[in-house]
């Protein structure tokens, strides 16, 4: 079984840092880590947000931890790749660090690529480290919500009318469900009561449970001091923030 650690914006505390270490079960200084981004690249000016966090610049701690070497696999690239060419890489990192931005897109390249269908035939222990839609398309089935329905071609999605009330007045959104990864049976729904409520409007712990009650799984709503810690199958809450898990 894969080693998760799935968080709403990287680590960006004492505590999932240390749950980080534990499922490396050495420093990591000692460990290679592969970077995938993406999920950003359906935003405006997500190249450049790409880069940022390559270079360590994003708020979400990630790739700045001081990792023993850190690669890029982008996953739009790999289907006109020979898999021998990036399949060992994959094999042979200690760590997989799975960006935020849109989740829908991401998953979709993850099975495109071929990624999600290697993931668990991996002889050796790699942890996955999501950030926000990193960590929503590790489910085998999730939500988000969108102002127009996504644009990639994605034929495992579903989608409906949602209101989401927040402090300046309800707002309609799509709300979509679609296939993940599949690597772990629950969903998860990021940047809990955030304090940019422009950025994140429908993010309320009302909205989660609006947002919970229409996925078949149970769903973890967490907060950006947060995060989901999978290890053998054994499921642990890293906080020191807010949190709910939302049960069918």
């Amino acid at each position: 079984m894969m080693k998760l650690l799935l968080t709403s914006a990287g680590i960006s505390n004492m505590s999932i840092h240390d749950a980080l270490v534990a499922l490396l079960g050495k420093p990591i200084a000692e460990c290679n880590a592969l970077f995938i981004p993406t999920a950003i690249y359906p935003f405006p000016g997500g190249a450049g947000m790409a880069g940022q966090a390559i270079c360590g610049k994003a708020f979400s701690p990630l790739c700045q931890l001081g990792w023993k070497s850190l690669g890029l696999l982008e996953l739009t690239a790999l289907p006109s790749i020979d898999k021998k060419a990036w399949v060992p890489s994959v094999e042979e990192t200690d760590a997989l660090l799975v960006w935020g931005g849109d989740p829908v897109y991401l998953s979709y390249w993850m099975r495109q690529s071929g990624l999600t269908d290697l993931l668990p035939s991996l002889r050796r222990e790699v942890v996955y480290v999501g950030v926000s839609a990193g960590s929503m398309a590790a489910s085998s089935t999730f939500g988000e919500s969108y102002s127009n329905r996504p644009s990639c071609s994605n034929s495992a999605l579903t989608s409906e009318d949602i209101v989401f009330t927040t402090p300046e007045g309800d707002i309609n959104r799509i709300f979509v469900t679609a296939q993940g990864a599949g690597l772990v049976d629950f969903a998860l729904i990021p940047h809990l009561d955030h304090e940019n409520r422009e950025k994140f409007p429908e993010n309320s712990m009302a909205n989660a449970e609006k947002w919970a009650a229409r996925l078949p799984v149970p769903v973890y709503a967490i907060d950006d001091q947060t995060a989901i810690k999978v290890n053998d199958g054994t499921v642990e809450v890293v906080s020191e923030g807010n949190w709910k898990l939302f049960t069918l």
